[in-house]
């Protein structure tokens, strides 16, 4: 946050020298940059406060809908207010005055703007294990660390469009490449901000735990001696540090109330073990239906009939 009102500062400071389109451009940007951190920690600030009687599992999916308000600011004030002043820079084009000041500001942001995205990798990197960055953009349930990836890579990308817009206007003395650069810049930050938007909409919605986390979660229910078989999961983030688990599950039959009450307890403990962000955790106790041949069924269909 403080890396990106540095750079906006930097930048509109260059632009009231130089009245270069592109600067203006990105200063816009990273003072959305630095509005969106400011929302992501208000985000997070939020998710921690104590379920109630109107969210009575918590307030986890702050976190997802601050996150999906910084892809509109993105969008609105990042992207089409570069886009609109690049289409008045290339209708009614000028000259850049000095350039010297553009180019060294355009250089300077883009030092910070790497350390940024180098800290953003960093934080990130325990968390992505194997996969791709474009896998763990995807699959992250935690929207801080994709969001500021993509943030800093668009800053990064439109930095260097800014820097050959003004490079280019000065050596073709034609003001018009600098429009053209800020309309770029308008196009990328749109793009990052509908991907956000996909993403962040898909988390608002409710994704289900990982695979990996699934599997623990069902290696644990398997692993109690006195589970038959178990029927149907579900599981949802109903915040990026909280799973809701909720399964069918058969137990021997022999088991009485007490002792079947004490196994949904081990087993409760046991998948927290292994998933400690399973924070809510529903077990029902039923039994296959032998027109259903055993195998796990969907939840729809189960409820309302006779266990």
């Amino acid at each position: 946050m403080l890396a990106n009102l540095g750079i906006a500062i930097a930048k509109f400071v260059g632009f009231l020298v130089t009245s270069s389109s592109s600067l203006l451009a990105e200063s816009i940007h990273s003072l959305a940059d630095t509005g969106n951190q400011i929302l992501l920690l208000f985000g997070g600030k939020r998710s921690r406060m104590a379920p109630d009687r109107k969210h009575p599992f918590g307030y986890g999916r702050e976190r997802y809908f601050w996150a999906f308000v910084v892809s509109i600011v993105l969008f609105t004030l990042g992207a089409m207010f570069a886009i609109y002043e690049g289409v008045e820079k290339v209708l009614h084009p000028h000259e850049i005055d000095s350039a010297q000041w553009a180019i060294g500001i355009l250089l300077i942001s883009i030092v910070l703007e790497a350390n940024s995205f180098r800290t953003a990798i960093h934080e990130a990197r325990p968390l992505k294990g194997d996969d791709s960055w474009i896998v763990f953009i995807r699959r992250s349930r935690a929207p801080e660390l994709p969001v500021v990836i993509l943030e800093d890579t668009g800053a990064l990308v439109g930095l260097a469009f800014a820097l050959g817009a003004v490079i280019l206007s000065v050596v073709t003395a034609n003001g018009v490449w600098d429009g053209v650069g800020s309309i770029i810049i308008g196009t990328l930050l749109g793009m990052i901000a509908i991907i956000l938007s996909i993403e962040m909409k898909s988390l608002l919605i409710g994704e289900s735990a990982t695979e990996v986390d699934e599997e623990s979660i069902r290696a644990a229910i398997d692993s109690s001696p006195v589970v038959n078989e178990l029927i149907s999961l579900r599981t949802e983030h109903i915040g990026p540090d909280e799973i809701l688990v909720a399964a069918k599950v058969e137990f021997d039959r022999s088991l009485t109330m007490a002792q079947l009450a004490e196994a949904i307890d081990e087993i409760e403990v046991a998948i927290r073990a292994v998933v400690p962000a399973a924070t809510r955790i529903f077990l029902e106790p039923d039994v296959v239906k032998p027109e259903l041949g055993g195998s796990e069924d969907p939840w729809s269909g189960l409820e309302g009939r006779p266990h």
